[in-house]
């Protein structure tokens, strides 16, 4: 049996936590592997003063560590699912997705006094700076309040707090998952309801690819696989490989499992907020994929796909393959 694994991972903090939370899953496992990390920066980490959107390509947050899978410098990649394309390289799979934090949004104020200055997203005054990297969340928020001020806010979440605390905005919105598992929920002022802000595709859960022909490894990690979350975290990704979407357009997909039934909400729209469309199926959680198919052309036949030709007409480079942010 193998001995030694070596988890490919980013450099960012939360990154790293994901990753040993793996590692000690594994360890936890089988006590007699060994567990190391191979800390891989990628383009999403070098490029920080271009907003995603207008970079293009892809896999930007993935494609160094799939090709430290491929060339044996990583046995598993630990990532982000929200990062991860819908297609992969010749002889790498999505093996594993791991249990699912919290995937939505959060809303985080400026402090004042050790106060919050805004209790609500809804109570922000009139024209206010909120800081966000996502065409996601700007288009959603920017639906529900046009008179914001929408700019944009590059870094890891520790670096993102730190513009916010040094007077950048009046509120930035993170993924609630990241800020918990950082330790930081104490910083949250509140958390969006998906009615107001639908989660990104993927998000809050962890997933690990590994090359297709090493039966030992597949092995060794299929019990980190949660059911329940890889159904739902499947049926999303479904609806964005369908809208041929990721990180560069407001797309946004959550299933969630209850009482045998799964319900997918999806989500297109502008990039300013102007036009949204949404969509909800539900069914047996035995067809997730095929719903998340079906509910993908519902939001085409509601008008998705002019509003993604304008989104890459006028705001977007071409891309070649698919990224979730």
């Amino acid at each position: 049996m193998k001995t030694k694994i070596i988890i490919g991972t980013r450099g960012s903090a939360l990154a790293l936590w994901q990753a040993e939370w793996v590692k000690a899953g594994l360890e936890k496992l089988s006590a007699g592997v060994q567990v190391e990390l191979n800390r891989i920066k990628t383009t999403g980490d070098k490029i920080l003063d271009v907003p995603l959107a207008k970079v293009g390509g892809k896999g930007l947050f993935v494609k160094e560590i799939e090709e430290a899978l491929l060339d044996g410098s990583a046995d598993i990649a630990v990532h982000s699912m929200k990062d991860v394309p819908t297609e992969f390289p010749s002889g790498l799979h999505l093996a594993v997705i791991c249990e699912r934090e919290d995937p939505r949004d959060a809303f985080i104020s400026a402090l004042k006094d050790g106060q919050f200055k805004s209790a609500s997203f809804e109570g922000l005054p009139r024209g206010a700076r909120i800081g966000t990297s996502s065409l996601r969340r700007s288009s959603q928020l920017l639906n529900k309040r046009p008179d914001l001020k929408i700019e944009q806010l590059r870094g890891n979440l520790n670096t993102r707090l730190r513009k916010l605390d040094e007077g950048g905005f009046d509120a930035i919105i993170l993924a609630v998952a990241g800020v918990k598992r950082l330790g930081w929920q104490d910083r949250i002022t509140e958390i969006i309801p998906p009615e107001i802000s639908l989660p990104a595709i993927g998000q809050g859960a962890v997933g690990i690819e590994t090359r297709i022909d090493d039966k030992i490894i597949n092995s060794i990690i299929s019990p980190l696989n949660h059911p329940e979350t890889a159904i739902c975290v499947r049926a999303e990704r479904a609806v964005l490989k369908r809208l041929e979407g990721g990180c560069q357009v407001p797309i946004a997909a959550h299933a969630r499992l209850h009482n045998g039934i799964i319900t997918i909400d999806g989500l297109v729209g502008s990039i300013t907020g102007d036009r949204i469309v949404k969509s909800r199926i539900e069914g047996s959680p035995d067809h997730a994929e095929e719903l998340g198919l079906r509910l993908a052309e519902s939001l085409l036949a509601m008008g998705a796909k002019e509003i993604l030709d304008e989104v890459y007409s006028r705001y977007l480079p071409p891309i070649d393959g698919d990224i979730s942010s």
